[in-house]
């Protein structure tokens, strides 16, 4: 649990980081937005680094969450509810994080 919760903090970081910027750009926000924008990515790769193996097995998982982290904010602060195919490939995204992050693996 962790480990999910890292990648979900992780996962919103980026996403704060991507999305103030894309206010200046396409909703007119004050251009002081990109200082925290870029506090926020300085924070996703930090926090990348508190990974337990930061490898490219690690940020693949990463991926699958970021996913459905998006679509959470997607419904959380665009206002759009997710449809049927977004859960669906937001279930197939994790389901595919937990088989990288989660297989048994020999020494």
């Amino acid at each position: 649990m962790t480990t999910l919760g890292l990648f979900v903090l992780t996962a919103l970081a980026e996403i704060v980081g991507c999305y103030l910027p894309w206010l200046w750009l396409r909703k007119g926000a004050p251009v002081w937005v990109l200082l925290p924008a870029a506090a926020s990515l300085a924070l996703f790769a930090w926090l990348l680094t508190l990974h337990p193996d930061a490898s490219g097995r690690i940020y693949a998982a990463y991926g699958g969450v970021y996913v459905c982290v998006a679509l959470v904010w997607l419904w959380a602060v665009d206002g759009v509810r997710p449809g049927l195919w977004d859960v669906v490939g937001g279930a197939v995204t994790l389901a595919g994080m937990a088989i990288i992050a989660f297989a048994p693996r020999s020494t």
